[in-house]
């Protein structure tokens, strides 16, 4: 699997440099999930925008992303679907489910938004 990694103080953003995500790469994407999360990350941004065509295992994937790191109290955004792509997400109905954003930028300020937002609760209790 190829991506590339952006690794800031508040968050990380990994870049596929795939066309597909589907189930020759899920299983390996799920453990980076799992890793990063592992490794104190706690918001994570999916930029998919060179990914063309995602299958079930795909989303799948992308579902233990999410899974891990909102239960661990942090953000998981997807941003700059294809066309394609986001017709398979919303025909799983994972659009309800999912952060989709439609630019990384748009995924940042969602990820700063959120963590104000945090602070803002912790500082009522």
């Amino acid at each position: 699997m190829k991506f590339t990694l952006d690794r800031q103080e508040k968050y990380n953003t990994i870049k596929f440099n795939e066309e597909k995500l589907d189930s020759t790469i899920s299983a390996e994407l799920k453990t980076e999930f799992l890793a990063f999360q592992g490794q104190g990350v706690a918001n994570m941004i999916v930029d998919l925008s060179d990914v063309k065509y995602i299958d079930s295992s795909g989303l799948s994937a992308l579902l233990v992303g999410n899974r891990v790191f909102t239960e661990a109290g942090g953000s998981f955004i997807l941003c700059s679907v294809s066309d394609h792509a986001m017709k398979l997400i919303s025909i799983s109905q994972l659009d309800k489910v999912l952060e989709i954003l439609p630019t990384v930028e748009e995924a940042i300020d969602l990820v700063f938004m959120n963590e104000l937002e945090q602070g803002f609760k912790e500082g009522e209790e």
